[in-house]
């Protein structure tokens, strides 16, 4: 991709970039050993980015592709790179792999607190279409996910 960011695909060698981004972006982070298994399964990828001048990955989008649907299994990127378009870039990245993959939809699950990643989302096109209840734990605080989904 060309501008103001450098994304890529990854794969299992990654993964400990991803365990390392994931823990910084949230308090119930996957280990690397998550992030190794679920890149050998059929269906799922990695795109890792950066601004232009970084030195070295600030976040990724990873998703799973099965029978015409996308789903965003975890995305995160590093809070020094927030707010510059680069969540933007990663998540359009990983919407045109999966219309390449004859995806229709793309699904996501997001804390109904986080209201940056809502807006991100909802500036990408993604509409909420459901509700878990109580499904983000913290302690003794809970949230709810808003389910979302876009459509190709």
């Amino acid at each position: 991709m060309s501008g103001p960011f450098r994304v890529r695909a990854g794969d299992v060698g990654d993964a400990a970039v991803l365990a390392q981004l994931h823990a910084a972006a949230f308090p119930d982070a996957w280990p690397e050993a998550a992030f190794f298994s679920l890149l050998t399964h059929p269906g799922v990828f990695v795109l890792l980015g950066a601004r232009a001048a970084a030195p070295s990955e600030e976040g990724f989008v990873l998703i799973r592709v099965v029978a015409g649907e996308g789903e965003v299994l975890t995305f995160c990127v590093a809070d020094g790179a927030r707010r510059g378009g680069l969540g933007h870039a990663l998540l359009e990245a990983a919407c045109e792999v999966a219309r390449s993959r004859d995806c229709a939809l793309m699904f996501l699950e997001v804390s109904e607190s986080n209201l940056g990643a809502r807006a991100l989302y909802q500036k990408s096109g993604f509409v909420e279409v459901g509700r878990r209840g109580a499904y983000y734990r913290q302690g003794s605080l809970s949230a709810d996910a808003l389910v979302m989904r876009k459509q190709f």
